[in-house]
């Protein structure tokens, strides 16, 4: 990173992009937000406007709201992101042949200098690097949600990231004031690894009726600490987000990760969780 202020695109507006726009932009970033059109860009700035008020009323700022939020644009194409990026964060949802079409068009705009990342919580990063001209300039940023909030990012590293893209996300990762864990490119990597595996035996409990959420997340929080049960944590994440990575793992490590048939029901009856408002708990 140069003395000039860092200048970063975030590919997709929902609530994960949103989150890493206003971290950076929190940070001292120049950020432009792509989203597919100028109504879902609208409410992605909408959406992080809302994040930034809410970091403000926590004293989580070190700036006005209104500050931070000037230094965030939008755009409606990959094609409009500043070729003067330092750092373009891919962030849609779980698809493979998107997130690589992307990618790819991320490439052909940016200078040869930007390091591409992608904030996959499971699929291969050295299958979406396939697809760039010069995979040595992207790894996998993992972020997690709530992204402000959140301490830590995974750092995913396939056999074609070269040290220096690793060095300059470390320098990126702390510059956002979080840790690093560095693991190497496979299945669900860390992070999501393990946690599906929690939430996919917290579902099929829920299915045999050995407790209700409420006690099995309980379990978890006052039995081992953890500050979110499996349950609750998943409506969070999204039961279709969980639902995608559990296929992912099950088609790559096999059976142990074979999603239950009520995750499946639910995420076929909209029970999505939090952002549908019903999911193992009900939210407002």
């Amino acid at each position: 990173m140069t003395n000039a202020p860092p200048v970063v695109g975030v590919i997709g507006g929902g609530r994960m992009g949103a989150g890493i726009a206003q971290s950076f932009a929190a940070a001292g970033s120049f950020v432009t937000v792509v989203e597919g059109d100028a109504h879902a860009a609208a409410a992605a700035l909408d959406r992080i406007a809302g994040g930034l008020a809410r970091a403000a009323e926590r004293g989580r700022l070190a700036e006005p709201a209104d500050r931070v939020l000037a230094r965030i644009a939008t755009a409606a194409s990959v094609h409009d992101l500043p070729a003067d990026a330092d750092l373009v964060v891919e962030a849609v949802f779980e698809d493979a042949a998107l997130k690589a079409e992307l990618l790819a068009a991320a490439e052909r705009v940016v200078a040869a200098r930007t390091v591409l990342a992608s904030n996959t919580s499971s699929l291969s990063i050295a299958e979406l690097g396939s697809v760039l001209t010069d995979p040595s300039r992207f790894l996998g940023m993992h972020f997690f949600n709530p992204v402000p909030a959140s301490a830590l990012i995974e750092l995913v590293v396939a056999p074609a990231t070269g040290e220096q893209t690793l060095r300059a996300a470390l320098d990126w990762t702390r510059a956002l004031g979080k840790q690093d864990v560095v693991v190497r490119d496979s299945p669900g990597f860390a992070s999501s690894r393990l946690g599906v595996a929690l939430g996919l035996e917290a579902i099929r409990m829920v299915e045999e009726g050995v407790a209700d959420p409420q006690a099995i997340d309980d379990a978890m929080t006052l039995g081992y600490k953890h500050p979110m049960g499996p349950l609750r944590l998943t409506d969070l994440v999204g039961l279709d987000v969980r639902l995608a990575i559990a296929d992912h793992l099950h088609a790559t490590l096999g059976e142990r990760f074979a999603p239950p048939r009520l995750l499946r029901d639910k995420v076929a009856r909209g029970e999505l969780g939090r952002k549908t408002g019903q999911g193992f708990y009900p939210w407002e």
